[in-house]
Formats: structure tokens, C-alpha cells, sequence
């Protein structure tokens, strides 16, 4: 693990202490806070202070309190004032920091149990009717149980148990209890299945490469519902056999608890979870398990690429095409591709598997790098869904006005739901409406922390901004000019789920997002209700598309694709091809054909026209040909730098002297620089934001450039706290 964690901080050119953080769970690693206390010198500057500046809020709040953490300063102040305020305080001598040691919260677990010495009394005393009971408890489980689960069982008081113990027959200690996330998850029955002649190929290639006991890697392109779990799980079946432990990544922490209840069946305690949906003991009982061998398959997100299995065999990373691998905060890396490389390190085979391949791993593919298996055919030969493309323009032509379901989706939804079946509609966009405007002055109302507009939320009657969580009531009036026209623009699935309510109000109609599924368990608990057929229709945003199998899903509809192909990306059209593929890899998975209908304004776009037909190959080729042109990877390397900063003008300034720096290091011309320029969303969480690309064709050169550059920069004080460097970015928004 400590040669992954090294290999990934040089990668992604991150710290190797931030790296190590990220690796452990929270709670095992000493943690420490930054103190800021006042200084004599700050208690005079306080008084002769005058204006209301942040700088003299903070010295108050010092004053009053005698010191402050940094994290409660930022609580009262805000992000950027007060990080901004502290350093200039520090460098005025007018406050001091010091770092202090956090206790952790997490500890194991431990509780009272019982051990049976002495069925009877070595002096022939008597036992009671409860002291019987008792003795006859633990002897029917094992001759050792928990205090209260003994309590509980024997029907019985403690006082019993106590007696017992004075007289030599029981013996009550002290038991570590691991704490289990699947404790009071229900299990599903499981069938064996048979392997069709696609899997049974994939599956033997990758046993070859587990007896080979080298590194290898494959990549597994299956169409949706072609069976590559059951390749997945045999393979780990393979590699337990072999004495070996395997790792399944998995995008969404929803699907954790789908794929880990099933791989419970199967492998019972080898299994363990980790995902950040658990609770601060959980994650560290599951990290221990799994690092003592007592658990030899480690299921889970992201952060799960550094689980401390022994003798690793195996890895598999499932929808590795998904963005959800990516860390898109410092520190920056991609947990496929640390995967990768975790196998390469250990000797291990590992998996890769999707119907949409990201570009990169596709090319990877047909370069030999990875070993290529497909999945051409469904299970039981069953056809793909029936897309179709619904032209809205045409829609609101014969409408006369805006509409969110068009006529064919309506009769869609009344056909399925009459015959018992179930859909899924996919509306990429959460809240109720998307902004509001005013019809007076044209005014939207805006983030004051982001150049971003708020989303009006009806249940909290919020207007949220979805980048940095700040939100207001909603205003009777316009701030800006007082007039009461404020028009509320744009749908989300909020707004949908009421609009298909009142279309359809014999429906049961459940809505899968962020704002529904922040409560612990209630997404698994939901779509379990949806699997047993207790809800008719689902609304939702992407976590929709991932990896559920729901055998009486018939029809999806797709409301509104188009915004996602007007990102200012160059990944936007293999996002939104990767996102319709696998949202229509929902429908007809059982023994019922399946239809997707797919609403836009735009349905010549070539992202689109392969989605509906589920062409992968076409549409890399000419998502290929886009990438070669404008010279975006696969074809380059790619870094960005991120400059950010509360102050635009300090921004500025460092942003133009690291350019100036990498210009004196690319002195070859191996690499292009483009920048500096405001990023595409300018302001986030109080920080103005500037951005620098870097493309070359030589990883080296790039690396050896960024060394230079940054080295020089740091001699010339250029301040490197506010650049934030990503190696492979997975989006340049």
C-alpha cells in the first residue's frame, strides 16, 4: 500500500501525507486542528481599529474567546475571510497558530458476554428454574454469548446471570464486537445460474490470468444486462480459492449495499464494506477486518482502492467509465487507475469492466494494453430496449407552448402502467425549478459566493445554490429593482415528480436524488420497495442509470438530455452517449422487451443518434476523430492548474507569474500552454477561479515541466497554496 500511495502522489502530482490521509479511514490517523490566538500586540490594534473590517471581526471574536480553532473561525466568518483575515493577522503579529492534537472519536467496540464453565455445581446446590434456563441457553448456543443477547433469550435478570458467576458456573468479560453494516440488511435468495458460451470465454480467459499469478488486465465491454456481475463473481470464487483476496470497486455507495448483500450470500464473513455511508465505526471495524485477513473481498467506492487486503489477487472496478472514481478535490486522483496500477504493483489480475467504456480504456483496448473480452448478447438472448428519439421542437410546434412530457412519453407511461409494469423517468437536474428571474429587470438571482444561479427546492422553500450550499428563502420582491414578477424558469425533479402526480395520480410515484436520499438506508430501502413492486414509476436524476437490475422495468423516458451536451467539456458528448446507454440498460432486463424514449431538442447530435441505437463502437470512432482534431486525450496529456483565490487580483498576479514560469520551463516546445483565463464556472465557495491547460504527447515531458515550473515558481514566491495542480482532469469545469 505505501508503494500505491507513493506511485499515486507522484502521478497525480499530489502530496504523499495527502494521499496516505485519504487511504485510511477517519479516525485512525492522528488528527490536529489549527489554533489562532490573539497576541498583546492584536489587543492594542483592537483599539485603535475604527473600521468594520473582517480583520477587526476576527481580532473581536479572538478577544472574547482567547483563541479559536480555524474551523470555528470559518463557521462565523466564511471560508475566504477567514483564511484571508488569519493570514494577514499572523503576518501583522497581530495573532499567532499553533497546531493541537484532536482525540479520535473511533474506537473499538466492546460489550459484556458470557462463558459457560460448569454445567452443574461442584457443591450440589440447586439451581433455580432461571438459573437452569440460563445454563440450558448456552449450551444451546455454543457456551458463549453476549450479555444482553443472553438477557434477551433466557428471558431472564442480570441477577441470575451474576449468581452463576459467584458460584463458579458462568464467567462474565469484557468482548471486543465488531460492528457490522449488513447486521439487519435482508438477504435475497440467489439461483445458480448457468453461463452462456460470452461468459464462460470471459471467464476462462481471466482464470488463465489468475493462474498465471502475474499482472494482467482486461477490459470487460458487456451491453447492459449481459451477465458481467456473474463473471465478476466467480472470478473472485476463483481467487479465493487460490488463497488469494480480491477488491470490487463499485461508482455509487447505492450500489454497495445491492452488490455486497448478494456477495454476503455467497462468501458469508469473507465480505466487507467500505464507503463513506457508513458510520465513523463501521468503516473502522471493516478497514480492521479487512486488514487482519478475517475478510478477503473488500467492497466499495472510491476510496476503497486502498483497502489493506493481503495477498491481493484479484481487482475489479465495475462502470469504469464513471465519474464517480474521480476525487475532484484535493488530492486529485482516479481510483481506476490507481487500481490498475495497485494490480501492476501486486502481480494481480485486474477487470475493468462497462457497456461504455471511457475512450481511454476502449483505445487502451484495441492497443493491446488490456486484454479485450465482450458481452455482445443479454442474458437469455434477450434484445436490447427500443430507443426513440423524440424531437421537441416538433412537440412544442404542435403544442403552442412548452411542455415536460411530450405525447408519446404520456402514452408510454398509461400503456406500461396498465399492463402491471414499471418505468424510470431520468431528469438530470435536481430542485424544483432550475433559477428565477425577474420579468422586470432580467435579473437572475444569484450565489453570493458563486458565479452560479440559485435552484429554487418547493418542499424547503430554499433557493440552493448546489456548489456551495448557501441558500436563502425566496424573496416577495425582486433585490435588485423591487418588482413582485419573479418568474421561476427550468424544471427538476422535484417539479416532475408533481407534474407526473397530478398526470398520473393512480401511480406510485417515488423520486431517487440528493435532496430525497440524504437519510442513511433510505435509498436501499427505496429501491428495494421498487424491486418488490411497491412503487409503479421512478424519478431521478443520474443515480438512476448505475447498475440496478429491476426485472418488470419496461419503459424510461429521458426529460430534457440536451443540457448536458451544452457543457462547455470536451468529455460532454461521451458523458451524456455513457449516461442514455446505461439509463436505457434499465428497460426490458427481465422477460419483457423494453422501450426508452428519449426527449430533445437536438436529436441530430451523433451522441444521441448512437445512444438510441446503444452503438458504442460508432460512436467512438466519431468521438475519435473530435478528440484527434482539437487535440484532447486520448491523444495528449492533459493537465490543468486551478489558481484560486477570494481576492481576483491576487489570483491574477500568481496565475500570470506560474505562467510566466512554465513558459521559461517549455523552452522545447514539447508542451502547449493555453491560459491564463477565468475557468468555466469563474467563482465557487467565495473564490475566484483562473485556470491553465497544459497538452503535450509526452507524460514525461509534461511532468518534467510542471517540476520546473512549480520549482521555479516557489524560488520567485509565487504562492502555490492557491494552485492546485490535476494530472488527467476529468472535466475542466
Amino acid at each position: 500500500i505505501l508503494k500505491l500511495t507513493q506511485w499515486t502522489a507522484d502521478y497525480y502530482a499530489a502530496s504523499w501525507g495527502e494521499i496516505l490521509k485519504a487511504s485510511l479511514p477517519a479516525g485512525i490517523n492522528t488528527a490536529s486542528e489549527v489554533i489562532v490566538a490573539i497576541t498583546e500586540g492584536g489587543r492594542d490594534e483592537l483599539q485603535k481599529i475604527t473600521k468594520d473590517t473582517s480583520r477587526l471581526r476576527i481580532l473581536r471574536f479572538l478577544s472574547d474567546n482567547g483563541e479559536s480553532s480555524q474551523r470555528d473561525l470559518i463557521k462565523e466568518f466564511g471560508e475566504s475571510p477567514a483564511k484571508r483575515g488569519i493570514r494577514e493577522l499572523v503576518n501583522q503579529a497581530l495573532a499567532t497558530t499553533h497546531h493541537r492534537s484532536v482525540t479520535t472519536k473511533v474506537k473499538a467496540k466492546h460489550r459484556k458476554a458470557v462463558r459457560l464453565l460448569n454445567t452443574s455445581d461442584p457443591e450440589q446446590k440447586p439451581l433455580s428454574a432461571a438459573q437452569q434456563k440460563i445454563i440450558d441457553t448456552l449450551t444451546e448456543n455454543g457456551g458463549e454469548m453476549l450479555f444482553t443477547e443472553l438477557l434477551e433469550k433466557a428471558d431472564v435478570g442480570a441477577s441470575s446471570i451474576n449468581t452463576l458467576s459467584k458460584r463458579s458456573l458462568l464467567e462474565v468479560f469484557v468482548v471486543e464486537v465488531l460492528r457490522d453494516p449488513l447486521a439487519n440488511a435482508e438477504f435475497p435468495n440467489l439461483d445458480e445460474l448457468t453461463l452462456n458460451a460470452e461468459q464462460s470465454f470471459a471467464l476462462t480467459e481471466i482464470r488463465k490470468a489468475l493462474h498465471s499469478n502475474g499482472y494482467e488486465a482486461f477490459l470487460l465491454r458487456g451491453v447492459t444486462g449481459s451477465g458481467k456481475t456473474e463473471v465478476y463473481i466467480r472470478a473472485m470464487r476463483h481467487a479465493l480459492d487460490q488463497g488469494k483476496s480480491a477488491l470490487m470497486l463499485v461508482p455509487e455507495i447505492a450500489l454497495t449495499p445491492i452488490f455486497s448483500r448478494r456477495l454476503r450470500v455467497i462468501f458469508g464473513d469473507e465480505v466487507a464494506i467500505l464507503h463513506s455511508n457508513l458510520s465513523p465505526g463501521e468503516r473502522f471495524d471493516e478497514w480492521r477486518r479487512i486488514r487482519s485477513g478475517k475478510a478477503r473481498i473488500a467492497i466499495g467506492t472510491r476510496s476503497a482502492v486502498f483497502a489493506p487486503l493481503q495477498d491481493i489477487g484479484l481487482v475489479i472496478v465495475d462502470e469504469e467509465h464513471d465519474g464517480s472514481y474521480r476525487q475532484h478535490e484535493a488530492p486529485y486522483y482516479n481510483a481506476r487507475d490507481v487500481a490498475v496500477m495497485r494490480s501492476n504493483l501486486a502481480g494481480a489480475t485486474v477487470v475493468l469492466g462497462s457497456a461504455t467504456p471511457a475512450l481511454e480504456t476502449f483505445q487502451n483496448a484495441k492497443n493491446g494494453k488490456y486484454q479485450y473480452l465482450q458481452l455482445q448478447n443479454r442474458i437469455g438472448d434477450r434484445p436490447l430496449a427500443k430507443a426513440e428519439l423524440i424531437d421537441m421542437r416538433e412537440v412544442f410546434r404542435q403544442a403552442g407552448k412548452d411542455v415536460s412530457l411530450s405525447p408519446q412519453l404520456i402514452e408510454g407511461i398509461l400503456e406500461t402502467h396498465s399492463k402491471g409494469e414499471q418505468s424510470i423517468i431520468l431528469l438530470n437536474r435536481r430542485g424544483f425549478s432550475q433559477f428565477v428571474l425577474c420579468r422586470t429587470c432580467g435579473e437572475s438571482l444569484r450565489c453570493k459566493n458563486c458565479d452560479i444561479t440559485l435552484t429554487y427546492h418547493k418542499r424547503d422553500a430554499r433557493l440552493v445554490c448546489h456548489y456551495c450550499g448557501h441558500n436563502v428563502g425566496v424573496p416577495r420582491n425582486c433585490p435588485f429593482c423591487k418588482s413582485e414578477f419573479l418568474y421561476f424558469i427550468g424544471e427538476g425533479t422535484e417539479q416532475l415528480e408533481v407534474t407526473l402526480g397530478k398526470k398520473f395520480p393512480d401511480l406510485r410515484i417515488a423520486r431517487i436524488d440528493r435532496d430525497t436520499m440524504a437519510k442513511r438506508g433510505e435509498m436501499a430501502k427505496l429501491l428495494i420497495g421498487f424491486d418488490n413492486g411497491e412503487i409503479d414509476m421512478l424519478v431521478g436524476t443520474q443515480m438512476l442509470a448505475k447498475g440496478h437490475d429491476f426485472h418488470n422495468v419496461t419503459l424510461v423516458g429521458v426529460i430534457s438530455v440536451d443540457t448536458g451536451l451544452g457543457l462547455p467539456d470536451f468529455r460532454s458528448a461521451e458523458r451524456t452517449f455513457q449516461l442514455l446507454t446505461q439509463v436505457a440498460g434499465r428497460a426490458g432486463r427481465g422477460g419483457l422487451p423494453g422501450r426508452v424514449l428519449i426527449q430533445t431538442y437536438y436529436p441530430e447530435h451523433y451522441a444521441l443518434r448512437h445512444a438510441s441505437r446503444q452503438d458504442f463502437e460508432s460512436f467512438f470512432a466519431e468521438e475519435m476523430r473530435y478528440r484527434q482534431r482539437m487535440s484532447y486525450p486520448p491523444f495528449v496529456v492533459l493537465a490543468s492548474i486551478l489558481i484560486k483565490h477570494a481576492d481576483y487580483k491576487y489570483a491574477l498576479e500568481n496565475g500570470q507569474l506560474l505562467k510566466e514560469c512554465l513558459d521559461n520551463a517549455n523552452s522545447e516546445k514539447a508542451c502547449r500552454i493555453l491560459g491564463v483565463a477565468p475557468a468555466s464556472l469563474s467563482r465557487l465557495k467565495g473564490e475566484y477561479r483562473l485556470q491553465i491547460l497544459i497538452k503535450s504527447e509526452s507524460r514525461r515531458k509534461l511532468r518534467e515541466l510542471l517540476d520546473f515550473a512549480l520549482a521555479e515558481a516557489e524560488t520567485r514566491g509565487c504562492d502555490l497554496r492557491i494552485a492546485h495542480v490535476e494530472i488527467d482532469p476529468a472535466s475542466l469545469m
